[in-house]
């Protein structure tokens, strides 16, 4: 398959991820089928693309117009064969755990057609052990897009042990069409991007909890030093704390490296039921400058 071949993309689980790459599907002129089990996630994702979108009329880069266009090209549904069952392609963005994405797999081999490809946003879990758990692992491939998904250009392709050449060349001119930039690297427990992240997010978080530097200090010097756009602290409470706990859990099961041990604070603040930013996720009670009382700038 031809990336001219592609019409229906589907994408599995509606949150701010599976939101962010609708959306960017959608306005590359796809006709998107937005699946999650939640009529009210699915909502409230449309809600999320809005205001993304929303953002950017205001700065004079789209117009109203290309707003409810693009949201036209969305189809939500909470129903896996609906949204599978005319897919070229489908992305899959649902919580960071294996076997829950074994299992949202192994039914999307069973409803898609032959032809369709399947992606995952896993940002950690290898791409070899999920296509496993289909009949088309040469029709597997990662598609590990980063947060926010409508203003980050750089998409990692990850090559599964059995990924065909074809696949690969799909998705990289499929991350294109999006106005990505795919940069395809090979399997392995965490990438290139999470394995480089979780040791320097988890080497900010050991200064912390060392006291070395506050939250709010540190992520002032990665601003203002390093020129990052936003700090390890501000990037997890928007990104999600408990997905990070997964990633470090999962990289060092894996890998055994002292450097992916996740430290004390990511298990004490989920447990206390901080997750992130509550406008990012409603269940969350907030991240880490709610928890610690922190003025935010």
């Amino acid at each position: 398959m031809r990336v001219e071949d592609v019409r229906v993309v589907a994408q599995v689980g509606a949150g701010r991820m599976g939101s962010g790459i609708a959306e960017v599907v959608a306005r590359a002129g796809f006709k998107v089928m937005l699946m999650d089990i939640s009529e009210e996630a699915l909502k409230f994702s449309i809600s999320l693309i809005r205001e993304s979108m929303g953002r950017l009329v205001a700065k004079g880069r789209l117009t109203e117009r290309d707003v409810e266009e693009t949201i036209s090209r969305i189809k939500t549904t909470t129903s896996l064969k609906e949204a599978a069952e005319e897919a070229d392609i489908v992305i899959e963005a649902i919580p960071e755990e294996m076997e829950l994405k074994k299992r949202l797999f192994k039914d999307l081999d069973a409803l898609c057609p032959e032809r369709t490809v399947l992606a995952s946003n896993t940002s950690s879990l290898m791409i070899t052990d999920l296509a496993s758990a289909t009949n088309r692992p040469d029709r597997f491939i990662g598609l590990h897009f980063f947060n926010p998904v409508p203003i980050m250009r750089g998409v990692e392709v990850v090559r599964g042990a059995l990924t065909s050449k074809e696949t690969v060349e799909l998705a990289v001119e499929f991350c294109k069409k999006l106005g990505k930039v795919p940069i395809v690297v090979n399997d392995g427990p965490g990438f290139f991007t999470s394995r480089w992240f979780a040791a320097w997010a988890g080497e900010a978080f050991r200064l912390f909890e060392a006291g070395i530097a506050g939250i709010k200090e540190i992520d002032q010097m990665a601003k203002l030093c390093f020129n990052m756009p936003m700090g390890p602290f501000e990037l997890h409470d928007m990104a999600g704390i408990d997905v990070q706990l997964h990633v470090m859990e999962y990289l060092y099961k894996e890998t055994g490296d002292p450097r992916y041990a996740p430290p004390l604070i990511l298990k004490k603040l989920v447990k206390a039921g901080y997750y992130g930013d509550r406008k990012y996720n409603p269940k969350s009670k907030g991240g880490f400058y709610d928890y610690f009382n922190i003025p935010k700038e």
